[in-house]
């Protein structure tokens, strides 16, 4: 007899229905998001583009970009813009969020299919993988999360993830220990952590959109922080990244901007960029250098967007 799916799990299948609408279907009108006051930049021009959708990017301190593939279950590298992206692995899963430690190695989140998401809550079975970014050799960081999505690293090297078809808010510290339900915002996507290492910001993607703020040492209390407008219900945020300054910058996928958090609004970077999953800044000063803002796609394009640049490289 089918085992029939539990309540608190049945809104998740809204949220990937929304997704799926945002990824396959033209893009849903969504009342843009004022521009952000700053000097006229140079239109985002594409830098590279993996041959899938492309869920999450990142940026090592040799300035070598990698790439998460959804559907393949890849990971890419591309070592500089122009180049043509390498296969850095087989498949190793339905792909979440990238993140590089400071050893130079890669967390890669599994699990980011609609059955673990759907039921990551009540089953964290996913894993957290370390990938050497020259070998592509992988192993088994962590065991026991939720379906991951997102995936964030503190200065500290503890580590947090998300489950978009749940609540839950995954953490691994530096020593191993793992809590699949550290907090919990609803339908948690993007996530990110201050350079402080003191808030964990967590995008909420659906039913209203926004972003919350959790303090470390208060995660039973997370705080909505910034909500989007009602007209943009349908925005669909997903990945988050912080600038110099510390203010978040969203990946959205059906209002195709850029947002910013700024003065406690948000407001748009840039505009015209539909069905983006992630923007990250550059490292190092070659390559996908630092201070520059890429923004990746569900159509596998890497773009460049200089209306995102740090002020010390805009314009350079």
């Amino acid at each position: 007899m089918p085992t029939a799916v539990p309540a608190t799990v049945v809104p998740a299948v809204v949220v990937v229905a929304m997704a799926l609408a945002a990824g396959l279907l033209a893009p849903a009108p969504a009342q843009a998001a004022p521009a952000c006051a700053a000097p006229e930049a140079a239109p985002p021009a594409q830098v590279a583009r993996i041959p899938d959708w492309a869920e999450s990017i990142a940026v090592d301190a040799r300035g070598r970009m990698f790439a998460t593939a959804y559907f393949t279950g890849r990971v890419y590298r591309i070592d500089a813009p122009g180049r043509t992206p390498v296969p850095l692995t087989g498949s190793i899963g339905a792909n979440g969020g990238i993140v590089v430690r400071e050893d130079g190695r890669l967390l890669v989140g599994t699990g980011n299919d609609l059955a673990h998401s759907l039921t990551g809550d009540l089953l964290p079975t996913s894993e957290l993988l370390l990938v050497d970014p020259d070998s592509g050799k992988v192993t088994t960081y962590a065991r026991g999360l939720g379906g991951i999505d997102g995936v964030a690293l503190a200065p500290d090297g503890t580590v947090y993830t998300t489950t978009l078809g749940g609540r839950n808010i995954g953490r691994v510290t530096p020593g191993g220990r793992v809590d699949p339900a550290w907090a919990k915002v609803p339908q948690p996507n993007g996530v990110a952590v201050s350079h402080d290492g003191k808030h964990v910001y967590v995008i909420q993607t659906t039913v209203a959109p926004g972003l919350y703020r959790i303090p470390v040492d208060d995660p039973a209390h997370p705080r909505r922080w910034i909500s989007a407008s009602a007209s943009d219900a349908l925005s669909l945020p997903d990945g988050i990244t912080l600038d110099g300054a510390g203010r978040p910058l969203i990946a959205t996928h059906a209002a195709g901007q850029i947002w910013r958090v700024e003065d406690g609004r948000l407001c748009a970077v840039e505009s015209g960029l539909h069905l983006s999953t992630q923007v990250t800044y550059g490292r190092g000063d070659h390559g996908f250098s630092a201070g520059r803002l890429y923004r990746a796609g569900v159509d596998g394009k890497i773009q460049e967007i200089p209306a995102g640049a740090e002020p010390s490289t805009a314009g350079r």
